[in-house]
């Protein structure tokens, strides 16, 4: 099977980069693309895909940051990803803030139903790990959005972004067991990127890392946690369900020493091609193609989770720390080697042919509760 073309998405168009402004004045840098390779014979709007509906804006723009307005198709989704370790490796995070939340199963069942509203089915998935461990993923509908392109509000929990910094309040509820999670988290960009790369051939699916390498500020009150250390940020968006293009992925992010961030992805498509992508940002906002290295198999989970990573030539990688582990999703930590240095990745796996089971959707709702309103 080959691997996809991977080259970016087109910019904006011209009447919304007028609009889309800069961040004069501030210290993030805007990371320049030379990703996308020399002399390629594929333009965006190939693939039949139409190029209003590529340079349409998704979860950044382009050297500016988040945006969340962005408008999700019915059917589709929208996220945005951070995760961040603490200095002294004691502590992690993930957050994700989701706008037609892709694995929620009411989702799914309005879905079914013909209701294909995205906006209907919103949350944010909080994550702690290490010597204090919380989850929470409350999905929320219509009325507890809002929204503007630097603003994201769901039910209690919000996002905002000022140009420099993106703060997230958190006040959920952790499942299984009900305990608050409140608080603020503060991540700073070292440069901010946002170039969007199609994940299919049809341009149906597309992520843009909006800030490869960032710091990243933890203040909780419940529990009261204080860190702070090295993080991540990027986006996904789509028109379809992602179980409609992809059988299976993995994605990986790892922090290299001279402080630039190496990036991972691996997919199995519907189509029967593979997705296989490797990117290096470097700390002053470049970003250049690697080659993908070769696959190596990782222990299996008590699912029978297949678990797999690319890690350089006569090298290894293994788990240090397995931080999610459910029917068809995985995230691990790894301990492996890329680009000839030794690295830690953040490192998930995910099944859509398990997502879309009965037995897991009907597993789902005791992790994704719903609120009322």
């Amino acid at each position: 099977m080959r691997g996809i073309d991977f080259r970016p998405l087109g910019s904006l168009r011209a009447d919304d980069a007028s609009q889309a402004g800069g961040n004069e004045g501030g210290q993030t840098q805007i990371a320049r693309n030379d990703a996308s390779p020399q002399g390629a014979g594929r333009t965006p709007g190939a693939d039949g895909v139409n190029s209003d509906e590529i340079t349409l804006a998704g979860g950044c723009e382009c050297g500016c940051g988040p945006r969340f307005d962005a408008p999700v198709m019915p059917e589709g989704y929208l996220w945005w990803y951070v995760d961040a370790f603490s200095d002294d490796k004691r502590h992690g995070i993930t957050l994700i803030a989701q706008v037609g939340s892709c694995f929620s199963p009411y989702y799914a069942r309005a879905r079914r139903r013909g209701d294909s509203d995205p906006l209907n089915h919103n949350s944010l998935n909080v994550a702690l790990y290490g010597e204090c461990k919380r989850w929470s993923m409350t999905e929320r509908g219509r009325s507890a959005l809002r929204r503007d392109a630097s603003w994201l509000e769901i039910g209690p929990s919000s996002l905002s972004w000022d140009g420099t910094c993106l703060t997230i309040r958190i006040d959920e509820i952790a499942v299984p067991i009900p305990r608050r999670i409140c608080g603020t988290v503060k991540l700073y960009p070292r440069t901010v990127a946002g170039q969007p790369y199609f994940l299919d051939s049809a341009g149906r699916h597309r992520w843009a890392p909006i800030a490869p390498g960032a710091r990243v500020e933890v203040q909780l009150d419940r529990p009261a946690l204080r860190w702070s250390g090295h993080g991540y940020l990027d986006s996904n968006w789509g028109n379809e369900p992602l179980e409609k293009a992809f059988r299976y992925w993995e994605w990986s992010r790892a922090e290299l020493k001279d402080g630039g961030t190496a990036v991972l992805y691996d997919a199995a498509r519907r189509d029967g091609h593979r997705t296989e992508l490797g990117l290096r940002f470097d700390p002053a906002g470049g970003v250049e193609r690697i080659e993908v290295p070769p696959h190596a198999k990782l222990p299996t989970t008590a699912w029978r989770m297949q678990r797999g990573t690319r890690v350089d030539p006569q090298q290894t990688a293994r788990v240090t720390d397995t931080l999610e582990n459910t029917p068809f999703y995985t995230r691990s930590v790894l301990a492996t080697h890329l680009l000839g240095e030794p690295v830690t990745a953040m490192h998930e796996s995910v099944c859509l042919d398990r997502f879309s089971t009965r037995w897991v959707q009907t597993l789902l709702p005791f992790r994704i509760p719903r609120a009322l309103r």
